[in-house]
C-alpha cells in the first residue's frame, strides 16, 4: 500500500501501523482514513494476521484529533457523511478478526481517543492524555466517541468528559477502565507486542469468535447469549478444539491450525 500518512511494518504475523503526520500531531485527515480503510479491508479475512498495533509518529501524540482545516467549511450534509465514513472505518477496526491494540504514546484527543476506543485493547504510556474536547469547538464527537466512551467508563464519567472537554491522564484512564495497562516511557509498542504474542498462542478461531461475541453485547440487533451457544458449538466442532483438548490431557502445548 502506498500511503505515506500510514507507516506499515510487518514482523511475521503481526503488523505495526504508525499514523505518520507528526507535524500535525498525527491529526486524522482524509488520507489517513483512506489508508486505515485500505488496510483493514485488505486484511479483514486474512487469518495469517495474528495482531495489529496502532500508534503515532513522534513523542507527543498518538492522534491529537481530526484535521479541522479539512472540514471547517463543510455544511451539515457533508459533515454527516464525513462522520459516517469515520464510524464505518472504525467499525472495521472494532470487528477485525485479530486483536488490535492502540499503543497510546501521547495525546489521544477527539478522533484520536475515538480511534483508540475502536481498538480491542489499549496500552498507554505514562504521558498519555485522553479526551473528547469537541464541545470546545461547538461540536459533538463524530467517530463513535459519545457511544464507546460510555461503554468503557460508564455514563457518569463519560458525561463529565464529554460536557467539559477535559483531558484525563493515563493513570486516571487506567483507574476508570479506559486503558488496560500503562507501560514504561517509550515502551508502549513493546508491551503491546508482548500482549499480542501471548494472545496469538491461543486458538485463532476462538480469538476471532471471542472478539465477535464481545462486540455482540453492544449490538442491539443480536442476542449475545444466542450467538454464544452457536459459537461454542462451532468452536467445539473445530479441529483446534480437538487439538487443544488433546494437548491439555497430554500436558503439552497445542499446535493450533485455525480450523
Amino acid at each position: 500500500m502506498d500511503y505515506p500518512e500510514l507507516i506499515v511494518e510487518r514482523s511475521d504475523d503481526i503488523f505495526i501501523l504508525k499514523i505518520n503526520r507528526p507535524e500535525a500531531l498525527n491529526a486524522l485527515n482524509i488520507k489517513v482514513f483512506d489508508a486505515l480503510e485500505y488496510f483493514f479491508t485488505t486484511y479483514n479475512n486474512d487469518l495469517s494476521v495474528k495482531g495489529v498495533v496502532i500508534t503515532g509518529s513522534g513523542e507527543k501524540a498518538f492522534v491529537a484529533g481530526a484535521d479541522i482545516k479539512e472540514f471547517m467549511d463543510f455544511d451539515s450534509s457533508e459533515g454527516a457523511k464525513l462522520s459516517k465514513r469515520g464510524q464505518d472505518i472504525f467499525f472495521k477496526i472494532e470487528r477485525f478478526h485479530a486483536p488490535v491494540i492502540a499503543a497510546v504514546n501521547g495525546f489521544a484527543l477527539g478522533g484520536g481517543c475515538e480511534l483508540a476506543m475502536a481498538c480491542h485493547l489499549r496500552i498507554a504510556g505514562p504521558a498519555a492524555k485522553f479526551g473528547q474536547p469537541e464541545v470546545n469547538l461547538g461540536l459533538v464527537p463524530g467517530y463513535g466517541g459519545s457511544q464507546r466512551l460510555i461503554q468503557y467508563i460508564g455514563k457518569t464519567k463519560a458525561m463529565k468528559m464529554l460536557l467539559t472537554g477535559e483531558m484525563i491522564s493515563a493513570e486516571q484512564a487506567l483507574q476508570w477502565g479506559l486503558v488496560n495497562e500503562i507501560s514504561e516511557a517509550g515502551g508502549e509498542i513493546d508491551l503491546s507486542l508482548s500482549l499480542l504474542n501471548k494472545i496469538k498462542s491461543k486458538g485463532p478461531l476462538a480469538i476471532k469468535k471471542t472478539i465477535s461475541l464481545v462486540n455482540d453485547f453492544f449490538d442491539n440487533t443480536k442476542n449475545g447469549f444466542e450467538e454464544e451457544y452457536k459459537d461454542f458449538g462451532f468452536t467445539l466442532g473445530s479441529s483446534d478444539a480437538k487439538e487443544g483438548s488433546r494437548a491439555f490431557i497430554e500436558k503439552r502445548k497445542p499446535l493450533f491450525k485455525g480450523i
